[in-house]
């Protein structure tokens, strides 16, 4: 009997202190963060995401992730439901995206927000808010994954018709052609090597002496100028044969100018009655001409005309 109270007495003492240890294990591990629900929704897989993955915003641990399954709303959608905390300050232009950890690969929702809002988003957990999930660096690798494994299949298959059997023929022939131009460079060089030392550098022996005589007709030649410029000063100065001239050809306009205001009138009057002389002293000779006996009798009456007294009609021609 006492045995079997020792035993109850025993039973009881661990069985409080298991409670005792999982009161404490409760008070530690009691959470007294307010979250909040929000939803995701993608058509991309979320390969390695787990029910209670962590969320994260801009790396800050903030919650976890509630639940997956297919979403009601979207067919063919994956929903997730996140958990997150009430002090994370989101707004209609936050969004998610799937990211892994570096050594084991576990997935984890990480949150971000460009500032390109500051309307908050307003928390339902009835109808949580939803939030949009972005494809991930992965992801969009694997999206575009057949796009460039096309563009490195084009690049190999130019590479091949690079490196095809003619193109290196026409390498190598290129080289050969290069080898020969460099070659007939040589020679050309030398070619001019010797010219210089043949043509030109007795040539520029002799520039001395060319200058020589350049410069001697150049004093030549600005001795004729100053000659000249000496001549020409004369020519201009006062008194001089150009200024002479000048007088000359002024004095000569004006008696011209007075010839044709006076003389000339008088000339043009003097020959108007020499014509009109000429034309009386034509009309007296041809009336001569027509009848001489008037210079012995005059040239009479005139005839009296038709319907005048003494007027005879001619007689008529047989």
């Amino acid at each position: 009997m006492e045995n079997k109270a020792h035993a109850l007495a025993a039973g009881a003492f661990v069985l409080g202190l298991l409670a005792v240890l999982v009161g404490l294990v409760i008070w530690f591990t009691r959470d007294n963060t307010v979250r909040n629900v929000y939803e995701l929704s993608t058509r991309d897989a979320v390969s390695g995401l787990q029910p209670q993955a962590m969320v994260r915003y801009r790396g800050i641990a903030v919650g976890k992730v509630a639940s997956i399954d297919f979403d009601p709303k979207v067919k063919g959608n994956v929903r997730v439901r996140i958990t997150v905390d009430q002090r994370v300050p989101l707004t209609t232009s936050s969004f998610a995206t799937l990211s892994y950890q570096g050594v084991t690969g576990l997935a984890f929702i990480a949150l971000d927000d460009k500032g390109e809002s500051n309307v908050s988003l307003k928390p339902n957990d009835d109808d949580p808010p939803r939030i949009p999930l972005k494809p991930s660096m992965l992801a969009q690798l694997q999206d575009r994954g057949e796009a460039i494994i096309n563009q490195v299949e084009e690049v190999t298959k130019r590479a091949n018709q690079l490196l095809s059997d003619p193109n290196q023929k026409r390498a190598a022939d290129a080289l050969e052609n290069i080898a020969a131009a460099s070659a007939s460079a040589n020679t050309l060089l030398k070619t001019l090597d010797t010219t210089v030392k043949t043509g030109l550098n007795p040539t520029l022996a002799a520039m001395p002496e060319t200058l020589g005589t350049v410069k001697k007709a150049a004093g030549d030649v600005s001795r004729v100028a100053n000659n000249f410029n000496t001549t020409v000063g004369r020519l201009n100065a006062p008194d001089g044969p150009v200024e002479r001239l000048s007088d000359g050809t002024k004095a000569l306009a004006q008696a011209v100018d007075s010839f044709n205001a006076a003389t000339l009138p008088r000339v043009n009057r003097v020959a108007d009655d020499t014509s009109h002389a000429v034309r009386r002293l034509g009309r007296a000779a041809d009336s001569i001409n027509d009848n001489p006996q008037s210079l012995l009798f005059g040239n009479g009456g005139a005839a009296a005309g038709p319907g005048e007294p003494g007027f005879s009609a001619p007689a008529a021609r047989p």
